[in-house]
């Protein structure tokens, strides 16, 4: 991907006229990554430039005003996602009160003619957009037909009869079912960040952890997991997290501390990828230090069976 843009006001985005793509996108999973290939694919086929048109913050974030909404990939990851898909332009629209009261023509007026001089828009199944949700394909087949392109929508991706959705995907993960969300997504579900300082708690227990900062983000998951953490060295490296507030050390703010089984190195400041394979437990409060070491024990040896190690 060559080029990110941001804003609705500006010089045409694609200069020499773009294949679209609209959507949320959160955790870039099969069934968008279908639609990213088929306006690849249409894009190369007609010499014109592969374009995705997104929003940050999501619009449900928008509309939550606030409250925590899970995410099963942030921005970075989404950027990466596109780029992995060869993507060439990315217009990542910042969803505010302007946006959501604009009308389903406005948008097409502004975003995909204006900005995008689109030839093609290639939507999900049951699209909707514009203010109040007024806008459907079949609008945007009429409004195509004024301004000089076409819109289709693709047929969603289905496995074993279930039809992938982000919203399924999530609700997976937070039931613990590693194994179906990665089918879904097309790759495990992992969270990434830089390692940051913590307290140093967890080296006095014994248990020394790369700590991830989740900022403002909401994962779709907590609690104590097996996990594997990429970006060490060329494999991936065995270990047991905990993602939560840290209840018995009266913790405040969302944490993913990760211990590497048998590793000694330092690790702060790089960038590393948690992988969740298995829910252990959820997070809880121990009356004291010991307690908490003596079912982290328990994790640790519960999370070396699943991972096959010793």
């Amino acid at each position: 991907m060559r080029m990110l843009f941001r804003d609705i006001a500006g010089e045409p985005v694609a200069t020499r006229g773009s294949v679209v793509c609209i959507g949320a996108f959160d955790g870039v999973h099969l069934g968008h990554r279908a639609v990213l290939a088929r306006v690849r694919e249409r894009a190369r086929a007609l010499s014109l430039d592969a374009v995705v048109a997104s929003f940050e913050p999501l619009p449900r974030e928008f509309f939550a005003h606030g409250r925590p909404v899970a995410r099963l990939s942030n921005v970075r990851e989404k950027i990466e996602q596109f780029r992995a898909a060869r993507i060439d332009r990315a217009l990542l629209l910042r969803f505010n009160a302007a946006l959501a009261a604009m009308s389903a023509q406005e948008f097409v007026e502004r975003v995909l003619v204006r900005r995008l001089d689109a030839r093609e828009v290639w939507v999900g199944e049951g699209f909707r957009f514009g203010h109040a949700r007024g806008g459907d394909v079949d609008l945007l087949q009429r409004l195509g037909r004024e301004h000089g392109f076409t819109a289709r929508a693709l047929e969603p991706v289905v496995i074993d009869g279930e039809r992938i959705s982000s919203s399924a995907i999530r609700e997976a993960l937070a039931g613990g079912s590693f194994a179906l969300a990665a089918r879904w997504l097309g790759r495990p579900f992992a969270i990434g960040g830089h390692v940051v300082r913590g307290q140093q708690l967890g080296r006095k227990l014994g248990y020394p952890t790369a700590n991830l900062r989740l900022g403002s983000r909401t994962s779709p998951v907590d609690g104590i997991f097996a996990v594997k953490v990429h970006g060490i060295g060329d494999a991936a490296h065995p270990g047991v997290a905990s993602l939560g507030v840290r209840p018995t050390v009266n913790g405040k703010e969302p944490l993913l501390e990760a211990h590497l089984f048998d590793f000694d190195g330092d690790l702060y400041g790089r960038r590393i990828q948690v992988e969740f394979v298995e829910k252990l437990r959820d997070e809880e409060k121990f009356t004291d230090l010991d307690a908490m070491v003596k079912q982290i024990d328990r994790d640790a040896l519960r999370a070396r069976e699943i991972l096959g190690i010793s």
